[in-house]
């Protein structure tokens, strides 16, 4: 690899994040000057983005802290409205506008944890495609943009090929996403001086025909950076567990799940993830790495914590350690469990088992519960259900007046009578 200079590729190096550079001198001297101005992408899918997101938001988290220059959220309201087929057997569902309006506000509040917003030259900005996006002219679209694309090379594309090797259904309106992703670059580069976009190294193939549409179309050099994708050890995707999306706003995970999805972390995965996922400095993490059989799992609680704190906050991140320690190593119920409610009116009556732990959220189905109970996974106040057609009621509130439901050893909800 190409001797580093800038503090910003040096961190990225070293910690990991680098998969491919289009030009890494070019890059690189650009970054000591403090004059990269980088984007990354974001489509406004979902209310919240997810730890597979993640990996992106740290790239620009240490673009902006080791001074490398300014960086740009791009909130994708414009191509939502076509979705991305990247990864995808099957089109997206089409989103309302009023939808993808509230996803973008939710989505936001993440950044706001990683970036300093405003009007400095190394003051990060948020910026909506749909700016340009809405108001084009397909006509002229074709004329200046469409031009420059051969069909021949988009269907090489991974995000075609993939889905036509498949025998899938691509869509129209999907097939010219990547003309839009390629155009965003252009008028970020028009409007912001972007000269540099990053992404995940699923994006590389429109990343470059962005770079290549500059080019066409008269705009300063761009360049493309782009992340591994990261699976664990154990070859599953980042940011999905059994129970779902590992979502990075408390309103659709709460910090305490938050941290212990980091502190289930495997042993392989502890270090490659403390360097990817805290801004802990590399001295303490190579003394962490250090750990061997069973104090692995202090390099693991740090990274929890340190992972913890960087999405919800240095109180959260307490709340959640805490709250883990008393209910793992002094067993007893922490207040700061996860808990949902319900009516003392529903308990009075009598709430079956299976029901009860649909609501908590730790299975998805009652036929999931009936599977996990066979296995011996479901617990209500620590003790195996062991019957499927065990009734919950008043007799089951513990004297700190909740209804403790587990799901194995480290998945805990506590259900309070209202």
């Amino acid at each position: 690899m190409t001797e580093l200079s800038s503090p910003f590729l040096t961190t990225l190096e070293e910690r990991g994040f680098i998969h491919q550079c289009s030009d890494l001198e070019a890059v690189d001297a650009l970054a000591s000057k403090g004059e990269l101005i980088a984007y990354v992408g974001y489509d406004c899918t979902a209310s919240s983005l997810h730890v597979g997101s993640l990996i992106s938001i740290m790239m620009l988290h240490w673009l902006q802290t080791t001074g490398a220059g300014r960086p740009i959220v791009l909130l994708g309201g414009g191509t939502t409205r076509v979705g991305d087929p990247s990864g995808r057997d099957e089109t997206r569902k089409i989103l309302t506008l009023d939808q993808i309006e509230a996803n973008k506000a939710g989505i936001q509040k993440v950044f706001d944890r990683f970036l300093k917003f405003g009007e400095g030259a190394k003051e990060g900005t948020t910026v909506d495609n749909a700016e340009w996006l809405a108001p084009l002219n397909y006509i002229d679209f074709l004329r200046d943009v469409g031009r420059h694309f051969s069909v021949n090379r988009m269907m090489t594309m991974d995000s075609a090929k993939l889905r036509l090797d498949r025998e899938q259904e691509l869509s129209f309106i999907e097939f010219n996403y990547m003309l839009l992703q390629a155009y965003d670059y252009v008028e970020l580069a028009r409007r912001q001086g972007c000269n540099l976009q990053m992404g995940g190294s699923d994006q590389w193939g429109n990343i470059v025909t962005g770079m290549d549409l500059g080019r066409r179309m008269g705009t300063h050099q761009l360049f493309a950076l782009t992340c591994p994708l990261l699976t664990t050890a154990s070859g599953a995707k980042m940011g999905k567990t059994a129970s779902g999306a590992v979502w990075l706003n408390e309103d659709q995970l709460s910090a305490y799940e938050y941290w212990q999805y980091w502190r289930n972390t495997e042993d392989a995965d502890v270090v490659r993830f403390l360097k990817l996922f805290t801004t802990l400095p590399m001295k303490r993490i190579n003394e962490l790495a250090t750990l061997k059989g069973a104090e692995i799992n202090e390099a693991k609680k740090v990274l929890a914590t340190e992972a913890t704190r960087l999405i919800h906050g240095e109180e959260k991140a307490s709340q959640a350690e805490n709250a883990a320690q008393k209910t793992f190593e002094a067993g007893v119920h922490a207040d700061d469990l996860p808990s949902v409610s319900i009516s003392t009116a529903e308990l009075a009556k009598g709430l079956g088992v299976l029901n009860a732990f649909v609501q908590a959220g730790l299975v998805k189905s009652n036929g999931d519960a009936r599977r996990q109970i066979k296995g011996g996974a479901l617990k209500v106040n620590d003790t195996a259900v062991t019957d499927d057609s065990q009734i919950l009621s008043d007799s089951d509130i513990t004297e700190d007046g909740v209804i403790k439901l587990s799901f194995g050893k480290k998945r805990h909800v506590l259900m309070r009578p209202q």
